[in-house]
């Protein structure tokens, strides 16, 4: 319990702090006053000011946040600040709603205030967050790589992993189940045991496999592969073996994992777009419970998962939602297009349909989270069940 607590904030803290620090590192570049920098949110626990920053950590150490001057629509727009309701007055970064009061003005700021700045220096301080998470990827890929060894997957049928919620579970299949028929097939191979599951989405078939000297079969319904729904999948992940790759090509695979993985998001959900699917989405609750399997599995896993998710907050951070720093950047990109300014009220509408679209991912993905958690917790039962008639049958 310890360890998986001390992984989930250290992912967390990591991956989000980096993102804000990312913000704020532009902001001193430009020359954009920083009102705030913080380690972690509520309580204040240690602080100091520094020129014009004041700097803290925080009680719940889940990230951070950054507040340049004059990004809050509460500012005054003659160069004149309202006064501030402490470093904690705004929990999200340059995103905070500032637009209107500057833009709408456009004139009066302060040189060091963050709507002073022209649109594109603006631009490249939301860029920096998603920027930083994808760096963050890149160092965590390779040094796995490096470390650890390029990854070669191996051919035998042997299960490594089981999918939480899935066929195989609900099968009763774990992991070292040596598979040796997939619906009739010899599974003289992984590639040709996966081909045999890949044609038969929605068909039940017959799987037999051997766990120690015993041999088992089981029936169960390959589901929609993930990014292709046209391909059956039941939820396995075969053994990987890894070998030391010199230090060029260890970068060169960490940054195509970056692109590889935002690559597999886009596709993935346009297919889910295109075809009309429910995204299979991780809320907060499922990510925890990744996290915390990871933390057990080894420290090379619980890394390379903590770029995956930096990869995951940088692609959906680039979205053009609303409140995200994509959505700034399509609405700074506008300015800069058109030479029009962003009204108040314009900005009113933006947010609260921001504000409305986000809860409504966090909710579906908590709904999806909380499914996860109870198919699985019924194709535990089930497995068990299973298992406990043939041995009363013995009696």
């Amino acid at each position: 319990m310890i360890i998986s607590i001390i992984a989930v904030l250290f992912t967390f803290g990591l991956v989000i702090f980096l993102h804000e620090f990312g913000h704020f590192i532009v902001c001193k570049l430009v020359g954009i006053r920083v009102d705030a920098f913080s380690f972690g949110f509520g309580k204040e626990l240690l602080g100091f000011t520094r020129g014009d920053t004041h700097y803290s950590v925080r009680l719940i150490p889940l990230g951070g946040y950054v507040k340049p001057a004059g990004e809050d629509l509460e500012e005054d727009t003659d160069g004149q600040e309202k006064p501030a309701e402490g470093p904690g007055a705004s929990a999200v970064p340059e995103r905070a709603g500032g637009t209107a009061a500057g833009v709408s003005a456009g004139i009066g700021l302060a040189p060091d205030m963050y709507f002073a700045k022209p649109w594109y220096v603006r631009l490249g301080v939301v860029l920096a967050g998603p920027a930083m998470n994808y760096l963050l990827a890149f160092a965590l890929f390779s040094g796995v790589i490096l470390a650890v060894g390029e990854p070669t997957p191996s051919d035998e049928p042997v299960l490594d992993e089981i999918t939480a919620g899935s066929p195989a579970e609900a099968a009763g299949l774990k992991n070292g189940d040596r598979i040796l028929k997939v619906a009739g097939t010899e599974a003289a191979s992984w590639d040709v045991m996966a081909s045999a599951i890949r044609s038969s989405l929605g068909r039940e078939i017959t799987v037999v496999y051997r766990r120690g000297t015993a041999e088992t079969a089981v029936k169960l319904v390959p589901r929609p592969a993930p990014g292709d729904a046209s391909q059956g999948a039941i939820g396995v992940a075969r053994k990987v073996y890894y070998k030391s790759v010199p230090a060029f090509k260890g970068l060169a695979m960490g940054l195509h994992q970056c692109w590889y993985w935002t690559a597999f998001t886009v596709k993935t959900l346009s297919a889910n777009i295109t075809k009309r699917q429910k995204p299979d989405l991780a809320g907060p609750i499922g990510i925890v419970n990744i996290v915390s399997k990871a933390a057990h599995t080894g420290l090379a896993d619980l890394i390379f998962l903590i770029g995956l998710i930096s990869v995951a907050v940088g692609f959906f951070n680039l979205l053009p939602i609303p409140l995200l720093d994509g959505g700034w950047a399509v609405l700074f990109v506008f300015e800069g297009v058109f030479r029009r300014r962003i009204t108040p009220v314009i900005m009113k509408y933006v947010n609260g349909a921001g504000i409305g679209l986000l809860m409504t991912i966090l909710l579906f993905a908590t709904y999806s989270d909380l499914m996860r958690i109870k198919t699985s917790h019924d194709a535990k039962k089930a497995a068990a069940a299973a298992q406990a008639v043939p041995a009363a049958g013995d009696k």
